[in-house]
């Protein structure tokens, strides 16, 4: 890996800014070459988020078999049931057996999946109750795989390139989120929404492939079975997180920022389209541009942790999200609130990216590996699980207080999460090591 350790000119310094990108590039290019395992597992990462971004099922739906909201509502339903029901079983999976073969598995898994809808529509079988299968048997596999997969990253490169690794995911991640779900509306529009589908499937198997190719030999788990099988187990890994002050930390804050993100996603597009009168497409390019301040973010996201110190980085991301989600119920008319949402994405998503790079660093890290499945499990689940409640809240109390009140409250839950974060001991981490954090004195 690249551990990217010169300093940044100044600005100014270079006449040419170009030049700046180009060594940037340069860099990135000479690292995945000294490294080609990292090279194909950020592939097969990429690739990945891509295929599971563009929007297959929801297109299908809508377009093909004309569903109703309610189908519609049931549809995402599934698709997020399993991490809440199963995400703790599956850490304990993870923990147990090499975590590669497991990804390789759940690839598969998705392209047969996924490859099932047109092939259901080709002879005449294609109905919603088949997506509902197949979005609840996808969602399965999307845990197992997401779970794995951060799991499987600290055996494949050393903890001190964890940062370095992790911006270079994030930036691929966000760049699908910029690009994936456009180009398959256009795909969907201009062909069939079932070749969304065909399309989707295929990155899953090129996913797979990629991981296939890796040679490095990932070590042998070291999970000492004791009494009470799988539930004690499950209970460890619960320990695991709940027992280390800083994975504590950002559990809770990642339980905060959840809530407010359910809360936010309940109101906000009714408060976009009818309070303020903004189009789909309007809406659209906005949240678009917080996918560039993503990959933003997550570039400058090494640079952040070695000038301020990753503790540093973490907490102020975190916090600079979430006041930023202020100026979204300040909104009064159109073009205002466009410029607001604008500064919300550029300045919120960049630096909430930031936050996500360091802990993601951070845990895989401190963990154990034989715990690594069961705390990225934990994490999870307990994340999609405030998610979940937050949307049920949200909804409830616009009712009562009206939108614009439900965003500031929503915003409020993620500034206590930010003083969570502050009064920590993550504030004092300076750097990662092959051991523990450097902390600060």
């Amino acid at each position: 890996m690249d551990n990217q350790d010169g300093k940044e000119a100044p600005p100014g310094d270079s006449p040419n800014q170009s030049q700046s990108v180009w060594r940037r590039l340069n860099r990135v290019v000479k690292g995945l070459a000294r490294d080609p395992d990292f090279a194909k597992f950020w592939v097969s990462r990429t690739v990945s988020n891509f295929g599971a971004l563009m929007g297959a099922l929801q297109f299908v739906a809508v377009l093909m078999l004309h569903a109703t909201p309610l189908q519609m509502g049931i549809l995402s339903a599934l698709g997020v049931a399993p991490s809440i029901i199963i995400g703790f079983l599956i850490g304990v999976i993870a923990d147990r057996i090499r975590r590669r073969p497991i990804l390789i598995a759940a690839e598969m898994g998705r392209f047969a999946l996924l490859a099932s809808i047109p092939v259901a529509y080709l002879i005449g079988l294609l109905r919603i109750e088949q997506l509902y299968a197949v979005a609840f048997f996808n969602g399965v596999l999307t845990t197992l795989f997401d779970v794995a997969n951060r799991s499987y990253l600290p055996t494949l490169v050393r903890r001190s390139d964890l940062v370095d690794a992790n911006s270079k995911l994030t930036a691929s991640e966000s760049f699908a989120e910029v690009t994936a779900f456009s180009i398959g509306g256009w795909i969907a529009q201009l062909a069939n929404s079932v070749l969304v589908a065909a399309i989707g499937g295929l990155t899953f198997l090129v996913s797979a492939l990629s991981l296939a190719f890796i040679r490095k030999q990932e070590p042998k788990t070291d999970i000492t079975r004791q009494g009470g099988g799988v539930f004690r187990e499950i209970w460890e890994g619960l320990g695991v997180v709940w027992n280390d002050k800083l994975l504590r930390a950002i559990a809770v804050a990642n339980a905060a920022e959840n809530w407010t993100v359910g809360m936010l996603s309940a109101v906000v597009l009714v408060f976009g389209v009818r309070e303020l009168g903004l189009g789909p497409g309007a809406l659209g390019t906005i949240f678009a541009i917080g996918g560039i301040s993503s990959i933003i973010g997550a570039s400058y996201a090494g640079g952040a942790a070695r000038k301020f110190g990753l503790g540093a980085a973490l907490v102020g991301g975190y916090a600079v999200y979430m006041l930023s989600i202020l100026f979204i119920p300040a909104a009064r008319e159109p073009l205002m609130f466009a410029g607001l949402m604008l500064t919300l994405a550029q300045l919120g998503d960049g630096f909430f990216t930031m936050f996500m790079v360091h802990e993601s660093s951070l845990r895989q890290a401190i963990t154990p590996d034989r715990s690594l499945g069961r705390m990225n499990a934990t994490m999870r689940s307990l994340g999609l699980g405030a998610l979940f409640a937050g949307s049920l809240v949200g909804g409830w109390i616009a009712g009562i207080i009206g939108l614009r009140l439900t965003m500031v409250a929503a915003a409020c839950v993620g500034i206590l999460g930010a003083l969570w974060l502050l009064l920590s001991p993550l504030r004092a981490v300076r750097g990662l090591t092959e051991e523990r954090p450097i902390c600060s004195t």
